[in-house]
Protein backbone atom coordinates (compact mmCIF):
# COMPACT_ATOMS: atom_id res chain seq x y z
CA UNK A 1 0.00 0.00 0.00
CA UNK A 2 1.41 3.51 -1.03
CA UNK A 3 1.97 6.10 0.86
CA UNK A 4 0.00 9.54 0.24
CA UNK A 5 0.39 13.25 0.63
CA UNK A 6 -1.24 15.22 3.47
CA UNK A 7 -2.58 17.19 0.21
CA UNK A 8 -4.46 13.86 -1.30
CA UNK A 9 -7.07 14.01 1.75
CA UNK A 10 -7.18 17.64 2.12
CA UNK A 11 -11.12 19.36 1.96
CA UNK A 12 -12.02 23.05 2.86
CA UNK A 13 -15.32 23.95 3.22
CA UNK A 14 -16.05 27.98 3.38
CA UNK A 15 -19.17 28.99 4.81
CA UNK A 16 -21.29 31.98 6.05
CA UNK A 17 -22.90 32.49 9.47
CA UNK A 18 -26.56 33.09 9.83
CA UNK A 19 -28.81 33.92 12.51
CA UNK A 20 -29.68 30.57 13.47
CA UNK A 21 -26.01 29.49 13.83
CA UNK A 22 -25.58 31.40 16.33
CA UNK A 23 -25.91 31.24 20.35
CA UNK A 24 -26.99 33.71 22.42
CA UNK A 25 -23.60 35.72 22.77
CA UNK A 26 -24.39 35.88 18.89
CA UNK A 27 -20.74 34.19 18.14
CA UNK A 28 -21.02 30.85 16.03
CA UNK A 29 -22.53 27.61 18.17
CA UNK A 30 -19.66 25.68 19.53
CA UNK A 31 -21.92 22.67 18.62
CA UNK A 32 -22.53 23.65 15.43
CA UNK A 33 -18.85 24.15 13.85
CA UNK A 34 -18.30 20.80 16.12
CA UNK A 35 -20.85 18.60 13.98
CA UNK A 36 -19.23 21.08 10.64
CA UNK A 37 -15.85 19.55 11.97
CA UNK A 38 -16.77 16.00 12.37
CA UNK A 39 -18.68 15.72 8.61
CA UNK A 40 -15.60 17.82 6.95
CA UNK A 41 -12.72 15.59 8.40
CA UNK A 42 -14.76 12.72 8.09
CA UNK A 43 -13.93 13.27 4.12
CA UNK A 44 -10.30 13.92 4.67
CA UNK A 45 -10.46 10.33 6.40
CA UNK A 46 -12.21 8.37 3.44
CA UNK A 47 -10.51 10.06 0.66
CA UNK A 48 -7.28 8.80 2.68
CA UNK A 49 -8.39 5.47 3.55
CA UNK A 50 -10.82 5.02 0.19
CA UNK A 51 -12.55 2.81 3.19
CA UNK A 52 -15.92 3.24 5.37
CA UNK A 53 -14.56 5.78 8.20
CA UNK A 54 -15.95 5.99 11.87
CA UNK A 55 -14.67 8.46 14.31
CA UNK A 56 -12.80 7.27 16.95
CA UNK A 57 -12.42 10.25 19.02
CA UNK A 58 -11.99 14.07 18.83
CA UNK A 59 -9.24 15.00 21.35
CA UNK A 60 -10.34 18.73 21.91
CA UNK A 61 -11.39 21.43 20.22
CA UNK A 62 -9.76 24.83 20.60
CA UNK A 63 -12.06 27.81 20.34
CA UNK A 64 -9.29 30.28 19.47
CA UNK A 65 -11.19 33.05 18.51
CA UNK A 66 -15.30 33.93 18.54
CA UNK A 67 -16.85 34.08 14.97
CA UNK A 68 -19.24 36.16 14.38
CA UNK A 69 -22.27 37.05 11.23
CA UNK A 70 -19.90 39.28 9.91
CA UNK A 71 -17.20 36.46 9.28
CA UNK A 72 -17.39 33.67 6.87
CA UNK A 73 -15.85 30.48 8.32
CA UNK A 74 -13.15 28.12 6.37
CA UNK A 75 -12.78 24.52 7.31
CA UNK A 76 -9.66 22.90 5.96
CA UNK A 77 -8.75 19.30 7.34
CA UNK A 78 -6.09 16.78 6.18
CA UNK A 79 -4.58 13.66 7.52
CA UNK A 80 -1.38 14.43 9.38
CA UNK A 81 -0.54 10.71 10.65
CA UNK A 82 -1.58 7.50 10.42
CA UNK A 83 -1.77 4.15 12.78
CA UNK A 84 -2.45 0.62 11.17
CA UNK A 85 -6.34 1.46 10.79
CA UNK A 86 -6.31 4.67 12.17
CA UNK A 87 -5.70 8.52 10.94
CA UNK A 88 -5.43 11.44 12.61
CA UNK A 89 -7.18 14.46 10.96
CA UNK A 90 -5.84 18.39 11.67
CA UNK A 91 -8.56 20.67 11.25
CA UNK A 92 -7.94 24.06 11.28
CA UNK A 93 -11.04 26.63 11.21
CA UNK A 94 -10.40 29.98 9.92
CA UNK A 95 -12.46 33.48 9.96
CA UNK A 96 -12.86 35.71 7.82
CA UNK A 97 -14.13 39.25 8.28
CA UNK A 98 -16.57 40.01 4.96
CA UNK A 99 -15.93 43.49 5.33
CA UNK A 100 -12.17 44.50 6.35
CA UNK A 101 -11.16 40.68 4.76
CA UNK A 102 -8.90 39.87 8.70
CA UNK A 103 -8.39 36.32 8.80
CA UNK A 104 -7.86 34.80 12.15
CA UNK A 105 -7.33 31.09 13.35
CA UNK A 106 -10.60 30.59 14.99
CA UNK A 107 -10.50 27.12 16.28
CA UNK A 108 -8.15 23.92 16.27
CA UNK A 109 -9.00 20.28 16.21
CA UNK A 110 -7.40 17.06 16.03
CA UNK A 111 -9.42 13.64 15.16
CA UNK A 112 -8.89 10.05 14.90
CA UNK A 113 -11.00 7.86 12.41
CA UNK A 114 -10.83 3.83 11.86
CA UNK A 115 -10.82 3.24 8.45
CA UNK A 116 -13.32 -0.52 8.15
CA UNK A 117 -13.34 -3.05 5.62
CA UNK A 118 -16.67 -4.60 4.18
CA UNK A 119 -17.18 -6.29 7.21
CA UNK A 120 -16.93 -3.80 9.68
CA UNK A 121 -13.69 -4.86 10.78
CA UNK A 122 -10.56 -2.42 10.86
CA UNK A 123 -8.82 -2.48 7.68
CA UNK A 124 -4.70 -1.36 7.16
CA UNK A 125 -4.54 2.35 5.71
CA UNK A 126 -1.63 4.10 3.58
CA UNK A 127 1.08 6.14 5.38
CA UNK A 128 1.43 9.79 4.97
CA UNK A 129 3.79 11.99 3.38
CA UNK A 130 4.20 15.26 5.02
CA UNK A 131 5.48 18.35 2.78
CA UNK A 132 4.79 21.39 3.70
CA UNK A 133 6.16 22.73 7.06
CA UNK A 134 2.64 22.65 8.63
CA UNK A 135 2.33 19.31 7.62
CA UNK A 136 5.70 18.37 8.42
CA UNK A 137 5.36 19.57 11.85
CA UNK A 138 2.29 18.11 12.48
CA UNK A 139 3.70 14.69 11.37
CA UNK A 140 6.45 14.35 13.68
CA UNK A 141 4.29 15.35 16.72
CA UNK A 142 1.52 12.75 15.92
CA UNK A 143 3.35 10.07 17.92
CA UNK A 144 3.17 11.98 21.12
CA UNK A 145 -0.20 12.92 20.54
CA UNK A 146 -1.43 9.37 19.70
CA UNK A 147 -0.18 8.04 22.82
CA UNK A 148 -1.40 10.77 24.79
CA UNK A 149 -4.89 9.44 23.31
CA UNK A 150 -4.18 6.07 24.07
CA UNK A 151 -3.19 6.76 27.67
CA UNK A 152 -6.51 8.95 28.33
CA UNK A 153 -8.81 6.15 26.33
CA UNK A 154 -7.67 3.93 28.90
CA UNK A 155 -8.34 6.38 32.42
CA UNK A 156 -11.53 7.04 30.35
CA UNK A 157 -12.41 3.00 30.44
CA UNK A 158 -11.38 2.44 34.26
CA UNK A 159 -13.30 5.41 34.77
CA UNK A 160 -16.50 4.32 32.87
CA UNK A 161 -15.72 0.71 34.57
CA UNK A 162 -17.45 2.23 38.37
CA UNK A 163 -20.06 3.74 36.09
CA UNK A 164 -23.54 2.35 36.59
CA UNK A 165 -26.69 1.67 33.86
CA UNK A 166 -29.34 2.41 36.32
CA UNK A 167 -32.03 4.54 35.42
CA UNK A 168 -31.74 7.29 37.49
CA UNK A 169 -35.52 7.98 38.26
CA UNK A 170 -35.60 4.26 39.76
Amino acid sequence: MEAKTCNESRVVRTSRIFPNDVNNHNTLFGGKLISDIDMIASISAVRHSRAECVTASIDSVDFLSPITPKDSVCIETFVTSTGNSSMEIFVKVIAENLMSGERKIAATAFLTFVALDDSGKPTKVPGIIPETEEEKKLHETGKERAEKRKEHRKSSKELASVFTTHKPWE
